[in-house]
């Protein structure tokens, strides 16, 4: 049977409820349409954007009728801007529909009817949150500029003056970062020609220790005066490390070796206690307030008495195995990113820590190795990439069998998918997750799941 919509049709909808991601959802005769910028409870008129067989997607082009959880977006960037997708949504709606989708992800992919969720966890600030911001150059009427991708665009550099996800300090850095780049004539390097020089700017800050962390990031060359840009940035006394990366390739990345300009090689953190050394590769959660509550979940679930042996997997900077480890009787951390890994030792001494350790490698390949070295867990905490588990590292961690897995989560569908894998495969039962919403006004949502495995 043929869909009942054409591409570029334009459409009257009335919105029912939002997917996972954030899209509106709405029917045409029981023809399910996703529409971008859609709330639920709007009347919009929406343009098809992409039909398939099941289902169609559009984009509003106009509210008709605003629904009862539309509300006024303070940014004047929105919706323009990439960076957040629910400025417009009220933020009880926002909390709502990601819990939703924490439950409806486990009830169909883990194929758990009656999940054991408990009420999402709202964020402690709804604005001006995030310790770290990239920002990417473009060029306006005035030459080079900062800000973030347009709405669904790549090849679109937004500029920005106020980000409301940042700190006051963060965009001023962003903003004089843009004036230096107009006094040095400075062109911004160009995505579709891979003309100009300069690409992104990243700004790390401890928002518990009022220190800050810029890497310029620029194409080939040094065009640049080192000790003018350090001049300026240094009128922030925020800023206690500069770092500029050279991004050879095409790819728009920032995860790059830096050269450190002036200044510590990394600034502090402080989180639930911990002193924390962070470098600019190195994973530290965005949120540092929901960070520590999150950690503290996370410690709750590990249940630990003192006796416990403890692998901490994709451990980042080893935020949260140094969190357990005065409750544990060691702590055993493995990070791929040896940068993240280096961070972690420096933390583990910085906080006289002695019952931890951390090493270099992939989770899948070098979990046996673990295991020989340190006997076998009696708790296992993963935090791995949006991705999941890889297939190895599940298996590995299914063999290895610990009574107790925590599994911190960024991403409910891969979540679901392991918790399938390891409840079928290997005899785990998910007996607690707790949403947590880390990230306002966007579409993620973080979750701590308790998994237990019963003796054979």
């Amino acid at each position: 049977m043929a869909a009942p919509v054409q591409r570029d049709q334009e459409l009257e909808l009335t919105v029912d409820s939002l997917a996972y991601g954030g899209n509106g959802v709405a029917r045409l005769d029981g023809f399910v349409v996703f529409v971008r910028s859609g709330l639920p409870g709007d009347t919009v008129r929406a343009r098809v954007t992409k039909v398939q067989r099941r289902h169609a997607e559009a984009i509003a082009t106009e509210v008709i009728a605003a629904g009862p959880q539309r509300v006024d977006a303070p940014c004047a960037h929105y919706p323009a801007c990439g960076g957040c997708r629910f400025q417009d949504l009220a933020y009880d709606a926002q909390l709502a529909a990601k819990h939703q989708w924490v439950a409806d992800s486990l009830q169909r992919l883990a194929g758990l009817s009656d999940p054991p969720l408990e009420p999402i966890v709202p964020a402690a600030s709804q604005f001006g949150y995030r310790n770290k911001m990239e920002y990417s150059f473009t060029t306006n009427d005035g030459g080079p500029t900062l800000g973030l991708h347009r709405a669904g665009r790549w090849d679109e550099v937004l500029e920005i003056e106020k980000c409301w996800l940042t700190s006051d300090v963060g965009n001023a850095i962003r903003n004089r970062v843009r004036e230096w780049a107009r006094e040095e004539r400075l062109a911004a390097y160009d995505q579709e020609t891979h003309d100009g020089y300069l690409r992104h700017l990243v700004v790390r800050e401890g928002r518990n220790t009022g220190q800050a962390l810029v890497q310029l990031v620029t194409a080939r060359g040094e065009r640049f005066d080192r000790e003018r840009l350090i001049e300026v940035l240094t009128e922030f006394p925020e800023v206690k490390s500069i770092h500029w990366s050279v991004n050879r390739g095409a790819a728009e990345v920032t995860n790059l070796p830096t050269d450190l300009l002036w200044g510590e090689d990394a600034i502090e953190e402080e989180i639930g206690g911990l002193r924390l050394r962070v470098r600019p590769n190195a994973f530290l959660q965005t949120n540092t307030e929901m960070a520590e509550r999150l950690y503290a979940i996370a410690r709750d679930l590990a249940a630990l008495q003192g006796g416990e042996t403890v692998y901490d997997l994709y451990c980042g900077i080893g935020t949260i195995g140094l969190s357990m480890a005065a409750s544990a009787l060691t702590v055993w951390g493995i990070e791929i990113s040896e940068e993240s890994v280096a961070c972690a030792i420096e933390n583990q001494e910085l906080n006289s820590v002695g019952n931890a350790a951390f090493f270099a490698g992939n989770v899948g390949e070098v979990l046996a190795e673990l295991r020989d070295r340190a006997g076998d867990p009696d708790v296992v905490v993963v935090d791995p990439p949006r991705a999941g588990l890889a297939g190895k590292a599940l298996r590995r961690l299914g063999e290895i069998g610990a009574p107790r897995v925590v599994y911190v989560s960024c991403n409910p569908t891969t979540l679901a998918s392991d918790v399938k894998r390891l409840s079928d495969d290997y005899g785990y039962r998910l007996v607690h997750a707790q949403p947590v919403d880390m990230f306002p006004h966007t579409p993620h949502v973080e979750c701590a799941a308790l998994l237990l495995r019963d003796a054979p």
